[in-house]
C-alpha cells in the first residue's frame, strides 16, 4: 500500500499584523517572513513527519527548489514533482495578533497541471493505494476520476471551496476531512449535527472528519460520532492547523489505530502546529507528539 499526495506546493509571504487590514484600509507590518507552505505540501510534510511513506505529486515553479528541498528534508518523496521555467504558486498571508490569518493565493504552476502528467503520475499506483488531495490544482476532477479508475482510496480535503468541486464526481471520494464553513458551504446549514447528516445523505459511501476550530473536530460515518475536544494552547499562527490535522489523522489511520485514537493524535499534533510561526516548519515530528501525549493533563 503507497501513499500518493497530489497537491499543491507554495512559497508562502507572512505578514504579521495587529489586525487583518480591512477594505481601503493601509497598516505597517512588524514583520515579514517567507516560509514553504501549500496545502499539498503541508499535508505531505505532516505525513511523513507522522511516519508515513508518502509520495508527492505537483508542479512547482523558477522558486521550487526552496519547496522541494523542504519536502525532501522531511522524507517526502519527490520523484514525481516537476519543474517548470515559470511563476509558481504563492500566498500572501496577513496574521494578526491572536494568530487568526487571512490568505491570498496565487496559483500559478499549481494551476497548469495537464491530464498526461496525471497519467504519467498515476500509472504507478493502484488499488488500495491512498491518493490524498485538496482543491488547490487545475483537474482535480480528472485526478478523482483516474485514481478511482485505478482502485485508489481518495481522501479529499476540500478547500479552498468553489465551484471547481461541482464538476468532481464526490461519490468516489473515501473519507472527507473539511472545516465548519466547508461543510455548510456543502450543506447550506450551520449546526453541526445537519451538516453530518446531510453530508452523510449526500455521500452514503463516505467518511467525515468536521473540525471545529476550538470546538474541536467530530469523526462521522453515517452511523457513529466521535467527538475530539482541542488541547488548549496560545495560538501563534493557525496557518497549517488543518493540514497538520490531516496529515496526522490519516497516519494514525494507516497504522490501524481506532478512529477515537486517531482524533487524539491529529489533535495534538494540530495544537502543537498552532503554537509557531509559518505553515510548513509548525509542523511537529511524531516523537514530539508522543511526548505531548503522555504528559499529564
Amino acid at each position: 500500500m503507497k501513499v500518493l499526495n497530489y497537491g499543491s506546493l507554495n512559497v508562502d509571504y507572512v505578514y504579521s499584523l495587529d489586525h487583518i487590514v480591512q477594505g481601503g484600509e493601509t497598516i505597517l507590518s512588524s514583520k515579514m517572513e517567507v516560509f514553504c507552505g501549500g496545502k499539498g505540501l503541508n499535508q505531505s510534510i505532516a505525513l511523513a513527519r507522522a511516519g508515513v511513506p508518502v509520495y508527492h505529486a505537483g508542479l512547482v515553479g523558477e522558486e521550487g527548489s526552496i519547496l522541494l528541498d523542504a519536502c525532501r528534508e522531511s522524507g517526502v518523496d519527490t520523484s514525481y514533482v516537476r519543474q517548470l521555467d515559470c511563476k509558481g504558486g504563492h500566498t500572501i498571508i496577513q496574521v494578526d495578533a491572536k494568530g487568526q490569518n487571512c490568505i491570498i493565493l496565487y496559483g500559478g504552476t499549481n494551476q497548469m497541471q495537464t491530464k498526461e502528467y496525471i497519467d504519467e503520475v498515476l500509472s504507478n499506483f493502484g488499488k488500495d493505494d491512498f491518493l490524498i488531495l485538496q482543491n488547490e490544482v487545475n483537474l482535480l476532477d480528472y485526478i478523482i476520476d483516474r485514481g478511482h479508475d485505478r482502485g485508489m482510496k481518495i481522501v479529499l480535503n476540500p478547500s479552498p471551496f468553489d465551484e471547481k468541486l461541482m464538476a468532481c464526481d464526490l461519490s468516489k471520494v473515501y473519507l472527507f476531512l473539511l472545516n465548519e464553513i466547508e461543510g455548510e458551504q456543502f450543506t447550506g446549514f450551520s449546526d453541526v449535527d445537519q451538516i453530518l447528516t446531510a453530508l452523510a445523505g449526500k455521500f452514503p459511501e463516505a467518511r467525515f472528519v468536521l473540525t471545529l476550530g476550538s470546538e474541536g473536530a467530530l469523526y462521522y460515518d453515517g452511523k457513529e460520532k466521535i467527538f475530539q475536544d482541542i488541547f488548549p494552547v496560545k495560538a501563534v499562527d493557525t496557518t497549517a492547523a488543518g493540514d497538520t490535522f490531516t496529515g496526522f489523522f490519516i497516519a494514525a489511520l494507516l497504522e490501524g489505530t481506532s478512529i477515537k485514537e486517531a482524533l487524539r493524535f491529529a489533535a495534538r499534533a494540530s495544537a502543537i502546529a498552532v503554537s509557531r510561526p509559518g505553515a510548513a516548519p509548525s509542523i511537529p515530528c511524531i516523537e514530539e507528539v508522543k511526548r505531548a501525549l503522555s504528559l499529564p493533563k
